[in-house]
């Protein structure tokens, strides 16, 4: 399906072009929930859609709990607005937690020792505040809580998917964890909060069908089709040479957009959002650089297309993005990549170096 209308519409319902959003949380709130499993290149993620941002304004909106980082979909991290991650949470939540038995059971972690780490690490939090990871395991260590292995990560995990606890933010490589506040009352029902799950969907990612919905959002196949279903009157079917999806009305111009280079992030939901990516991606070019490690490589997207990949390098002088170009780029292509450094650049608060300097 690698249709160029397809990749177009995108770049606009994913406010990659032309973005209305002025701040952090506006585009957090737009997309429902922002991969955030890459802490660094998730506030790249937010910066791309809000242009001539700066990281320091991504930082100080997660600091300030406008923008939360938790456990969402597919059992990820993902950025949530403050107003959207108790239902998200209340949806989705129950089946991770049902996915993970099998894994508590191996940590030996049973419902009774779950039950206490939640309430030791909330009345840490109570008492003292946000706390680094470190913090907390010491924490729990004291309280006769093995953190051993991947006990740690887990009981902090499920603590989030209870509804407790929330990140916010990074410090050193350490998540630091906060209290998430009591949920509103009344929560969505199951079918109000599948409706909305899919509205938000198809007007942030669309056009999408119903197996890219699906994947994202990691519902059983009836649920998503049901979320569907119950909005079908608020969609438009599209369809470019045999290919069919959903796109929420009312549908944006169909006019050729400009040329376009953007640096996306590894986990951009621009490619990640979808099942099938073909209508943006060569996937021979696309799975020869991608490692084996399960790490997504950040891509040069080139009008809707992925057109290489690239790394960065921050040095003494510095900020150096080195290309991997699937194929020698055309004057007009290797113009806009080096735009797109320096917008980069711009936004780490870093000066755009080249190789040799």
């Amino acid at each position: 399906m690698a249709h160029p209308e397809i990749a177009a519409r995108r770049l606009r319902s994913q406010q990659l072009f032309a973005s209305p959003s002025r701040e952090p949380a506006e585009a957090v709130r737009w997309l429902l929930a922002l991969q955030a499993q890459d802490y660094p290149g998730a506030k790249w993620s937010l910066g791309l859609r809000l242009p001539g941002s700066r990281e320091t304004t991504v930082e100080q909106s997660i600091a300030e709990g406008s923008i939360y980082r938790t456990w969402l979909m597919r059992g990820t991290l993902h950025f949530v607005a403050e107003e959207d991650v108790h239902w998200l949470l209340a949806l989705l939540a129950p089946r991770l937690i049902a996915g993970s038995a099998r894994r508590y059971g191996e940590l030996e972690l049973d419902e009774a020792t779950l039950i206490k780490s939640n309430d030791v690490v909330a009345q840490a939090l109570q008492k003292q505040g946000p706390l680094e990871r470190k913090a907390l395991f010491t924490i729990l260590q004291q309280n006769g809580l093995s953190t051993a292995g991947q006990r740690g990560i887990h009981m902090l995990q499920r603590a989030s998917l209870d509804g407790l606890v929330y990140q916010a933010g990074v410090r050193a490589n350490q998540a630091i964890f906060a209290l998430l506040g009591a949920p509103p009352s009344p929560l969505p029902g199951r079918e109000a909060a599948l409706a909305e799950l899919a509205r938000r969907y198809f007007t942030s990612r669309g056009p999408a069908t119903l197996q890219d919905f699906t994947w994202w959002s990691g519902l059983p196949v009836a649920e998503a089709r049901a979320g569907l279903e119950s909005i079908r009157s608020e969609l438009v079917e599209v369809a470019f040479d045999g290919w069919t999806g959903w796109q929420a009305l009312p549908v944006p111009p169909g006019d050729p957009l400009p040329p376009s280079v953007y640096l996306l992030p590894g986990f951009d939901e621009y490619l990640l959002a979808y099942k099938d990516r073909s209508a943006s991606l060569d996937y021979p070019h696309y799975r020869r650089r991608t490692p084996t490690n399960g790490m997504l490589p950040a891509t040069i997207l080139v009008n809707g297309r992925v057109a290489g990949t690239w790394k960065r390098v921050i040095g003494k002088k510095g900020l150096q993005v080195i290309p991997d170009f699937f194929e020698k780029p055309p004057e007009e292509d290797r113009r806009g990549f080096e735009a797109s450094v320096h917008q980069y650049a711009d936004f780490l608060g870093l000066h755009a170096t080249h190789p040799g300097e």
